[in-house]
């Protein structure tokens, strides 16, 4: 094998097995892009506040009718009762046959409901009772606004050791950022804390350089000009267009699998299906992998 190969390998890994990221409402912009995504892809469908649960089962429907994996969110927090989650659950069993889901806190100060967080409806077992056999839960290698560095870990330590009782799988996706080195970082303390589940790191696919601190600053990620430089974006040219590159090609010089573990990435496509389904080939083949 040659240098070049050897060098490629960690950089193909990434790209071979990506994850994507839609809403109820982006149905029509998935099928637009289904062509170019591969088979089996799996495709996250989030649980947004302005969209009803209905429209959450149609999308996961959409995304298993296209030849996709369906990874419904479920929002701890907007689960008003144990009637609703359980209603949910059983309509993504029979109408999407769905065996994963994604489990989050969910952004309301309080919660809605009896679920206080992610742990909370881990722990009622009824995932596993509609047919649930993986679980993704969330991760922050740059830690979160409101919860502290300490029970940001206690709370991962408890899903697994949660999740492993249940008889789940389970995983661990990311909120994209744009800087390799918090994330290297926080990927080593994952394993040293005992966690060895399979990490997606979220990466933002090709958008405006505007998009992207438009959903920064919502999702609270940091942006300073520092890290945007080493994103490949200057500041003062917001109407430029930005892509993944540097982050992945970051990643992918310095994973070591001993240390980090299993990583894989997580496309926002801020800028559309279309764009970050295009935009995975031509990177591959502009960097020879």
């Amino acid at each position: 094998m040659t240098r070049q190969a050897d060098a490629a390998s960690p950089l193909s890994d990434l790209l071979r097995d990506y994850s994507l990221e839609m809403n109820a409402r982006d149905i029509t912009k998935l099928e637009d892009a289904a062509h170019v995504i591969p088979p089996g892809t799996p495709i996250s469908i989030t649980f947004l506040p302005n969209e009803d649960f209905a429209a959450r089962v149609r999308a996961a429907v959409a995304v298993r009718r296209l030849g996709f994996l369906p990874i419904p969110h479920i929002s701890a927090r907007r689960m008003t009762s144990e009637t609703e989650l359980e209603s949910f659950l059983a309509a993504l069993a029979s109408e999407a046959s769905i065996d994963r889901v994604f489990v989050v806190a969910g952004d309301p100060p309080r919660a809605e409901g009896p679920y206080e967080d992610a742990l909370a409806v881990i722990r009622t077992g009824l995932l596993g009772a509609y047919g649930v056999k993986h679980v993704g839960v969330s991760g922050y290698p740059e830690g979160h606004p409101d919860i502290s560095e300490a029970k940001l870990w206690q709370a991962l330590r408890d899903k697994q050791a949660a999740l492993k009782d249940l008889g789940h799988d389970f995983s661990i996706m990311t909120q994209f950022g744009f800087d390799a080195e918090p994330v290297l970082a926080w990927l080593a303390q994952v394993r040293r804390e005992g966690v060895q589940a399979p990490v997606r790191i979220g990466v933002a696919g090709p958008t405006s350089v505007q998009a992207l601190l438009r959903f920064a600053a919502r999702c609270g990620v940091g942006t300073s000009a520092k890290v945007l430089s080493k994103y490949g974006v200057s500041i003062t040219r917001l109407l430029t267009t930005a892509g993944p590159d540097p982050i992945i090609t970051a990643l992918a010089k310095a994973l070591d699998p001993a240390v980090h573990g299993q990583v894989g990435l997580h496309f926002y496509p801020f800028g559309g299906f279309l764009k970050t389904a295009e935009w995975v080939p031509q990177f591959r083949r502009s960097q020879g992998v």
